[in-house]
């Protein structure tokens, strides 16, 4: 079982992320100069955050992505995936089984 999309928007809130775009498909989290998203879609919570693709590597450190990507044309601050036919950004999906290890996912690649 997965956080749920609210779930890791609170453990974002708690590690001093501020929500600064909302949408029926998303929830845009900004700390300093990192972005993220919560993929309000994401009912399991499977793929609930959404990370910048230059972060992948980084984040491999941490937690395997649930998939190799996520597109969405509400990610804006993200690239757009050149190789679709549809105007959509992407981001790298992950999902966490719980607070504990997604905060610890944060404080990794994020930092304190």
């Amino acid at each position: 079982m997965y956080l749920r999309p609210d779930e890791v928007a609170r453990v974002l809130e708690k590690a001093g992320f501020e929500m600064d775009t909302l949408t029926p498909k998303i929830y845009g989290y900004r700390r300093g100069d990192n972005y993220v998203y919560v993929n309000r879609e994401a009912r399991m919570g499977r793929t609930a955050l959404i990370i910048h693709p230059t972060l992948k590597e980084k984040s491999l450190n941490f937690a395997e992505p649930a998939s190799e990507m996520k597109t969405c044309d509400h990610y804006t601050q993200f690239p757009l995936y050149l190789a679709g036919d549809n105007q959509e950004h992407y981001g790298i999906p992950h999902g966490f089984s719980s607070r504990i290890a997604l905060e610890r996912y944060l404080q990794g690649v994020f930092g304190g």
